[in-house]
C-alpha cells in the first residue's frame, strides 16, 4: 500500500464494527503493545496480520460470515486472536466454561449450532469425548499446543496470508453470544451484534478512565461478559491486556509490578486473595490507576481493607449477562465516602451509567418510591438483542424495550441503587452464577436423597457458597462427602454444594413449597442483608 494512501486505507471497514478497530490500530499504533500473554508481546499489526490470516484460514475450511463458531479454553493468546478473527471475519462467537461438565457442554455446543470448535490445551481430552455426541462440529482446532485430529491454530498463521480478507462487516451483524441460565436452570444464550458491543465499550472506558497507554490485567475468564467486556474495551481503545489464563493472588501482583499495570478486574474473592497473599505490601502497585470489581456483592469489611492496601482506586460495575453488561456503577470518588455519614452507598451499585435508564418497578410494572423493593429493570442500547433460538424467553425477559434483569432491589433519592435479592434465588459464588434448582435435580438423582433445597449461604472467601439442606429417605444413611462426590462427577465442581445440612423434613408452606427463605434465614441473620 503506497505510504500517501493510509487515510483511504483507513477506509476500508465501516465505522461501528470492531472489523475497523483492529484494522485502525494496526495502521496507526502498528508497534503499540496490544497483548502480553507469558513470554509472548503482541503488537497490534501483529494481532491484525493473525486476525487476518486464521480468517483465511477459516473461509478455506468453509465457515462462512454469519456462521456461528465456538471456543472452549482458558484465557490464552490464541483465545484473544480467535475472539478477533469473529469480529473482523464476521462469525458469531460461541464461548463455552471450561468449568462445565461433558454434558452440559454437549447441550451447549448444540444448542449455538457451531461448525467450527477451538479447544484450549486443557480441554483437549474431553473435547476428543464430545465429538460422536456433537456432529454438527466439523472443524476442532487446538489453540496453543498441536493435538491428534485437530488442526493446529499455530499451522493456521503460518500457512495463510496476512492481507485483508475479503469480508465486509455491518454494525447489525452479531458478533458473540455470552451463556446465562433460566429459571429452570437451562443455559440461554445472550446474543449482541457490533453495535451493542461498542456502545457498552465506550461506557467503560469512560468508567475506569482509560487511555490508550494503560495496561490491563485480564484476569476475568473471556467466557464471562465481564471478561468479554474488558477484552473489547481494550481492543477498541488501542490499549495492552496482559492476560493470565487463571487467577493467581502472587502471580497478579508481580505482573501489576512488573508489567506497571494500571488496571485490573477482579471478583471479591480475588480481592480477598490478593490481601491475603504473603507480603501482600512488598509489591510496587504504584502503576494502578484502577481495580474494578463486580460479579457479586463486594462485603464492606473487605473493601475498606482493600481501601487501606491499596488506596482509592476502587470502582464497581453491576451489570448481567443480558445487559451488555453495563447497568449501574460506584466510581472512584464514590469510594470516599469510607467513614463519612454516606457510607452506605459503598453496599450500593452506584448510579445508573451513561446510556442506561434503570427503574424499579412491582409486579404491576408500577415504579416504586425510593427505600421500596421491586425488580431492576433496564433500558440502553446495548441490552442484548436476543437470546439465542429462544423467542418466548426473549419476549418475556425484554418487555417494552426493558430489560428484566430478575433482581430485586431499591433505590434512594440520589439514584444509587441497592441489590436486595435476587427474584429466581441465583446464587453468584466467586463471580460464578449457580441456579439452585440446577443442583437440586442432580442431588434429586441420588437413592438416597429424599429431598433436597439449595440456598446460597455467607463465605469468606466465596463471598457467598452453595449450601445444601436434604432430607434422606427412611433408613438411608448416606454422608455429606458422598451427596457432594456425587454432584461433582454430574456436574461442574463449581455448582456443587460446598457444605451440606441434614434435616428430617424441610420446612413447606401450606402449599407444600419448600421454604428456602427460613433456611436462608439462620445464616445471614447478622449480615444486614434482608433476605
Amino acid at each position: 500500500m503506497p505510504t500517501g494512501q493510509i487515510l483511504k486505507e483507513l477506509s476500508r471497514y465501516k465505522i461501528g464494527t470492531f472489523a475497523h478497530i483492529i484494522h485502525r490500530h494496526s495502521l496507526l499504533r502498528p508497534d503499540k503493545e496490544a497483548f502480553v500473554y507469558g513470554t509472548q508481546r503482541l503488537t497490534y499489526a501483529e494481532f491484525n496480520a493473525k486476525v487476518n490470516s486464521l480468517i483465511h484460514a477459516l473461509q478455506k475450511l468453509g465457515v462462512k460470515k454469519g456462521d456461528p463458531i465456538g471456543i472452549l479454553s482458558w484465557n490464552c493468546l490464541d483465545y484473544a486472536i480467535t475472539y478477533g478473527a469473529a469480529m473482523k471475519g464476521g462469525y458469531l462467537l460461541s464461548r463455552f466454561n471450561p468449568r462445565l461438565g461433558a454434558e452440559e457442554l454437549v447441550y451447549l455446543i448444540n444448542y449455538s449450532e457451531v461448525n467450527t470448535l477451538f479447544v484450549g490445551s486443557e480441554q483437549l481430552s474431553i473435547a476428543e469425548s464430545l465429538r460422536s455426541k456433537t456432529p454438527g462440529v466439523k472443524n476442532f482446532v487446538s489453540l496453543e499446543e498441536a493435538a491428534p485430529d485437530m488442526t493446529f491454530i499455530q499451522d493456521l498463521y503460518n500457512s495463510n496470508p496476512t492481507e485483508e480478507p475479503d469480508v465486509q462487516v455491518e454494525e447489525d451483524d452479531k458478533i458473540f453470544i455470552i451463556y446465562t441460565s433460566g429459571t429452570t436452570g437451562v443455559p440461554r444464550g445472550a446474543v449482541y451484534s457490533h453495535r451493542e458491543a461498542w456502545d457498552d465499550c465506550r461506557i467503560y472506558i469512560i468508567n475506569q478512565s482509560i487511555q490508550p497507554e494503560d495496561r490491563h490485567i485480564q484476569v476475568s475468564p473471556m467466557f464471562h461478559i465481564a471478561g468479554d467486556t474488558m477484552v473489547r474495551s481494550l481492543i477498541y481503545l488501542g490499549a495492552c491486556n496482559v492476560i493470565m489464563k487463571n487467577f493467581d493472588p502472587a502471580v497478579a501482583l508481580q505482573l501489576i509490578q512488573d508489567e506497571k499495570a494500571t488496571h485490573i478486574s477482579i471478583v471479591p474473592t480475588h480481592l480477598v486473595a490478593m490481601l491475603a497473599a504473603p507480603d501482600v505490601k512488598k509489591y510496587d502497585v504504584s502503576s494502578l490507576k484502577f481495580i474494578w470489581y463486580g460479579g457479586s456483592p463486594m462485603p464492606l469489611e473487605v473493601l475498606k481493607r482493600g481501601l487501606a492496601t491499596f488506596g482509592n482506586v476502587f470502582g464497581q460495575g453491576y451489570g448481567q449477562s443480558e445487559s451488555g453488561p453495563a447497568i449501574c456503577h460506584l466510581s472512584k470518588e464514590d469510594h470516599e465516602a469510607l467513614g463519612k455519614p454516606e457510607e452506605k452507598i459503598l453496599t450500593s451499585t452506584g448510579q445508573p451509567d451513561i446510556g442506561v435508564q434503570v427503574r424499579i418497578v412491582d409486579d404491576k410494572e408500577n415504579d416504586v418510591a425510593p427505600g421500596e423493593m421491586g425488580e431492576i429493570i433496564v433500558r440502553s442500547k446495548h441490552n442484548m438483542i436476543e437470546y439465542w433460538k429462544s423467542p418466548e424467553d426473549t419476549s418475556n425477559t425484554i418487555i417494552d424495550g426493558w430489560l428484566h434483569t430478575g433482581d430485586i432491589g431499591c433505590y434512594d433519592e440520589n439514584g444509587y441503587v441497592y441489590i436486595v435479592d435476587r427474584k429466581k434465588d441465583m446464587i453468584i459464588t466467586g463471580g460464578e452464577n449457580v441456579f439452585p434448582r440446577e443442583v437440586e435435580e442432580i442431588l434429586y438423582r441420588h437413592p438416597d436423597v429424599h429431598e433436597a433445597a439449595i440456598i446460597g449461604i455467607p463465605d469468606p472467601y466465596w463471598v457467598e457458597k452453595v449450601h445444601a439442606v436434604v432430607s434422606l429417605k427412611k433408613g438411608a444413611n448416606c454422608t455429606a462427602e458422598e451427596l457432594v462426590a456425587f454432584c461433582k462427577k454430574n456436574m461442574a465442581g463449581y455448582k456443587s454444594p460446598k457444605s451440606v445440612e441434614f434435616m428430617d423434613t424441610l420446612p413447606k408452606n401450606a402449599a407444600g413449597k419448600i421454604m428456602k427463605r427460613e433456611l436462608r434465614e439462620k445464616y445471614w441473620a447478622d449480615s444486614g442483608r434482608k433476605i
